[in-house]
């Protein structure tokens, strides 16, 4: 007999059994055994709120394995994820299996490496019955809320819509920002813009600044023309330099809002994308050389803190790779944010000795690029301060005679005086406007190149993109790191929101969905309400309060507030401008009405019960189908995933990713198609035409 570990994930049990040997048997329980089932509500209100918990659908040969593996064990150890909703799992798993809740079985790895392993061993403990509370009050909150507010705004708007806890906050949010820019009433103001040449003949850019008056707001043409004219025949001087030094520090290492966010900028992943391949990485790869390993901590973390082991193993490589005065006098910490869980560490690579470049062979690309990404802002986040060389200077434009009238330019830059961390990770853009020349001194005189007048407009706020959401959601306590990536996911699938060049913009649905609960359900969609339940749900986690009782403090005021909108709303029907159609209906003339059915969109008449037509719903492009000349629709796969097929299916089969264009092949005249890389292709069978598309070429 040997002892058994359950764990979640089957490429974790790989990776666990290259450091445990013989004498263990590993298993995994994919996820969640046992939830609520989705059919019905599966929470008894009236007792307490007690959840009806059901074996998940398809997972009951899976449960039957666990339980004989469980027979033949002399030991059998929990080791699901060490967050939340891994101690909710390994509880399940616990009360399906038979095993006591008073034994110490409980293990988890921060990391899944030699060290990471036998510490996790070394230390059993009891399940956390707090932390299982936790995550059950915000699956019975999330159920309720739910299972009561969708059946009430699909009735009223359309069926098969769904409200949420935590989503429609996000939705809301997104709403609220289309609202200001449509508000917003744009400003005129203009700039006057500077070259001058000093007398080694370099270029000096400089902004206008102001006069003997002080610093001037342009805020027409007549006022950027009066001081044109004002520098017409004058002549320019530096009045005023000033070199100095300013330190830059690093950034912190990556916690799970911060590495969905840099991923997005930087790499171009989605959250549930970055979410994906990190937990891969800490699950663990079969790396050359190494084995099975786990790159990774634990990517669910909102911790900065870091353990001094792992602390003392960058310090030693950053002085033997670099040199000592990449490291600074003083340890640097990081300081987490007041409602930070500090169960795990902050996001590092579990070994620095494993370099990017060790592993890369080992790696998918996309695993690579995130690895790359993570090893290099951790130790980045532990060296030397980057220095930097800063100038700035005035020039003053002065007329003959008028040595007290005179208009003032001003520029600065910066060069490296030594680069610290940035030698590995600079978390700046880089700026050639920013570097002045040298040579040049206090009372140079300088000719004038060009001096030019700009006219601009203030800008509305920017439109949400996904890292925008990310950082405003973490920063208004609405949802935990570990949901942000769902939640993303799911407005976007649900269409309550569209994703045009990274920017979210609310559909009509959203803003219709949003009104509604904003007028009827203020607390839901209010971002301290919904802050303020997170800071509860921690409270039940820490065992500083009663689960039952929030859950109590919760239902009754949104029950009674359900009960009398619904009685408010008796007959009331949203009707949305985005379903009605330019299609007439064959029958009757009327303009037909999007709907949706059990599966899916289908085309009515708004005529009915009079008038019964239906058709299929298809989302036409202006693509023409390669193959048989039918028309490219669009489609959506099981995942939500947009693709693109033949109107004709399924006498003609062609489907693909690539999304159709306007524009038509130069060889053949069929239909271009535009590819995520952004190459328009003809997919023509033997035309083979490709080319890079054009900026903003659709």
């Amino acid at each position: 007999m040997s002892d058994l570990i359950i764990v979640e994930s089957p490429s974790k049990a790989k990776t666990l059994k290259n450091y445990l040997g013989k004498g263990y048997e590993i298993v995994a329980s994919k996820g969640h055994i046992r939830d609520l089932p989705e059919a019905r509500l599966s929470v008894d209100v009236k007792k307490d709120f007690e959840p009806k918990y059901a074996i998940v659908k398809g997972k009951e040969g899976l449960v039957k394995e666990l339980k004989e593996a469980v027979k033949k064990s002399d030991k059998v150890y929990l080791a699901t994820d060490p967050d939340r909703e891994g101690e909710a799992i390994s509880w399940h798993l616990a009360h399906v299996l038979g095993l006591s809740l008073e034994e110490e079985n409980r293990i988890t790895f921060n990391e899944i490496t030699k060290t990471g392993v036998k510490n996790g061993m070394a230390s059993p403990r009891k399940v956390d019955i707090d932390l299982v509370n936790a995550q059950q009050a915000r699956r019975i909150l999330d159920r309720l809320v739910g299972y009561k507010l969708s059946p009430f705004v699909s009735q009223k708007i359309r069926r098969g819509l769904s409200a949420g806890r935590v989503q429609s906050v996000a939705v809301r949010m997104i709403v609220d920002r289309e609202e200001e820019i449509r508000a917003f009433v744009p400003e005129e103001y203009w700039t006057i813009d500077g070259k001058f040449l000093s007398s080694n003949k370099r270029v000096i850019n400089a902004s206008f600044y102001g006069d003997e008056t002080g610093k001037l707001k342009l805020e027409n043409e007549k006022q950027a023309d009066e001081i044109l004219s004002r520098l017409d025949g004058a002549s320019f001087s530096i009045s005023s330099l000033k070199k100095g030094t300013r330190k830059k520090n690093p950034s912190p290492p990556f916690i799970t809002s911060t590495l969905q966010q840099e991923a997005s900028r930087r790499l171009g992943f989605r959250p549930e994308r970055t979410m994906k391949i990190a937990q891969e990485l800490y699950e663990g790869v079969e790396v050359q050389g190494v084995g099975f390993v786990g790159l990774i901590t634990y990517m669910r973390t909102d911790s900065l803190r870091i353990s001094e082991e792992a602390r003392a193993q960058a310090d030693s490589f950053v002085r033997k790779t670099f040199g000592d005065k990449y490291m600074p006098e003083k340890p640097r910490y990081y300081k987490s944010r007041s409602n930070a869980q500090d169960g795990h560490e902050a996001i590092r690579p579990s070994s620095v000795e494993l370099t990017p470049e060790k592993v890369q062979s080992s790696l998918s690309p996309e695993q690579y690029k995130l690895y790359s990404l993570i090893w290099r802002r951790f130790l980045a986040s532990l060296m030397s301060q980057c220095v930097q060389n800063t100038t700035k200077l005035e020039i003053k434009g002065t007329r003959e005679n008028e040595e007290n009238r005179f208009c003032l330019f001003t520029a600065s830059g910066y060069s490296v005086k030594f680069d610290g961390y940035t030698v590995l990770y600079d978390n700046t853009e880089a700026d050639d406007k920013s570097k002045l020349p040298d040579g040049i001194s206090d009372g140079d005189s300088l000719k004038k190149k060009e001096i030019v007048k700009n006219q601009h407009f203030t800008q509305p706020p920017p439109r949400y993109t996904e890292e925008a959401l990310i950082k405003s959601l973490e920063e208004n306590g609405v949802g935990r790191p570990s949901t942000y990536a769902t939640i993303i996911s799911t407005i976007t699938k649900r269409e309550y929101v569209s994703r045009k060049a990274k920017q979210l913009y609310p559909t009509e649905l959203g803003e219709a969905i949003t009104k509604l609960l904003k007028e009827k359900f203020p607390t839901i969609v209010n971002t301290k309400f919904t802050a303020q339940m997170e800071t509860d749900l921690d409270k039940v986690g820490e065992g500083q309060q009663d689960y039952i009782k929030l859950l109590h403090l919760f239902y009754v005021d949104f029950a009674d507030n359900l009960a009398k909108v619904k009685k408010e709303m008796e007959g009331v029907k949203i009707q949305l401008q985005e379903d009605i159609t330019d299609i007439p209906c064959e029958n009757c003339g009327r303009m037909m009405v999007v709907k949706v059915g059990r599966f899916g969109k289908f085309l009515a008449c708004p005529g009915y019960p009079e008038c019964k037509t239906t058709k299929p719903f298809k989302k036409e492009t202006p693509g023409v189908c390669p193959k048989c000349a039918g028309k490219v629709i669009e489609r959506k796969s099981k995942k939500g995933r947009v693709f693109y097929g033949c109107d004709k299916w399924p006498e003609c089969d062609f489907v693909t990713w690539d999304s159709p264009t306007k524009d038509n092949c130069p060889n053949c005249g069929k239909t271009l198609f535009k590819s995520r890389g952004g190459v328009i292709s003809c997919l023509a069978e033997g035309c083979g035409y490709k080319t890079k598309a054009k900026k903003n070429q659709k």
